[in-house]
């Protein structure tokens, strides 16, 4: 990893502009670069990281109501749009009960859609609220992305909330949840958007990525 941190220190310092919006299934950008998306229950902090580690305050909308994101957001990172060379993809937040039965569907069928068959889509990042470790509603996503034979690594959130002494036990009980299952990347990376924990870790495992894919 440390051989990465400066190339995904160097990635993360170029253009990110945004290039689409998918709000139903089956309406997704035609492939292009290779994609990492960013998956999350409601609240985790998922605009709050994208934003730290592309260095911008207002890349993806930090907002105090769950449930903002309502489709993928396609990013493109390290190059002008058409020539960039990765896509970040912000997915809608899960597990937020306040609104229609639905809306939860369509969310559903729209991250289904897209994991399953996206030949561009190298890894999806799970956040995961460090504070609460993994609920219900992430072994679900973990099941999704198990079964659509995705690669997916957790992000534990908000570092700078939890006491020391406390940090450790979090990171034993989320590598134990995700011991046996088979698309999980075993590395769990610990971030804070507020200290930057983490965050040239987590820039150096996307760059490790395009390494590894030759782009």
């Amino acid at each position: 990893m440390t051989d990465f941190l400066e190339d995904g220190r160097l990635l993360f310092a170029g253009p990110c502009d945004f290039i689409f919006a998918s709000a139903k299934a089956g309406d997704l950008p035609p492939l292009g670069p290779p994609e990492i998306a960013f998956a999350g229950r409601s609240n985790v902090g998922k605009s709050s990281l994208l934003n730290a580690l592309t260095n911008r305050k207002t890349l993806a909308r930090v907002s105090h109501t769950p449930g903002r994101t309502q489709q993928l957001n396609f990013f493109a990172l390290g190059g002008e749009p058409g020539a960039e060379r990765l896509r970040l993809v912000d997915m809608p937040g899960y597990g937020y009960a306040a609104v229609s039965k639905e809306k939860v569907a369509s969310w559903g069928a729209l991250m289904r859609n897209y994991l399953r068959g996206r030949a561009s889509l190298a890894r999806v990042f799970v956040l995961v609220d460090g504070r609460r470790g993994v609920k219900p509603v992430d072994a679900e996503m973990f099941d999704l992305l198990d079964q659509s034979a995705v690669s997916y690594q957790v992000v534990l959130t908000k570092h700078d909330e939890l006491k020391i002494s406390e940090r450790g036990a979090v990171v034993a009980a989320t590598t134990e949840a995700l011991s046996k299952r088979p698309a999980a990347y075993p590395e769990i990376i610990f971030t804070s958007s507020q200290t930057g924990e983490g965050i040239p870790a987590l820039r150096g495992a996307v760059a490790q990525l395009l390494a590894e894919r030759g782009a």
